[in-house]
């Protein structure tokens, strides 16, 4: 079957777009991210014309397991607690005033 390169679903910043391309490639996300960042100095932004080339011609994938689209739960709720009281010592007597 023949790999192709789509836009990450499941690692997107704001388009997926590199991270589509690194899971393409099989590296990191991050790594690739950085590279970009750090290619952007070194080739006077060239890259940020190639990342909206990409971003316009590269499909989004079928997969859409994104965790943030789950449904909300409420957590269960927790009993709550009473406050520790401080022992009272013999310092504590202020009757001697």
């Amino acid at each position: 079957m023949m790999k192709k390169m789509t836009k990450s679903q499941n690692n997107r910043v704001l388009t997926g777009t590199i991270a589509g391309v690194a899971e393409y490639f099989g590296i990191d996300p991050t790594i690739a991210r950085v590279a970009f960042v750090f290619s952007n100095f070194f080739l006077d932004g060239a890259p940020i014309l190639l990342y909206f080339v990409l971003m316009a011609i590269m499909p989004k994938a079928e997969s859409r397991n994104r965790s943030y689209e789950r449904p909300y739960s409420r957590p269960e709720r927790q009993p709550e607690r009473q406050p520790k009281q401080a022992e009272t010592t013999a310092d504590d007597a202020w009757s001697d005033f």
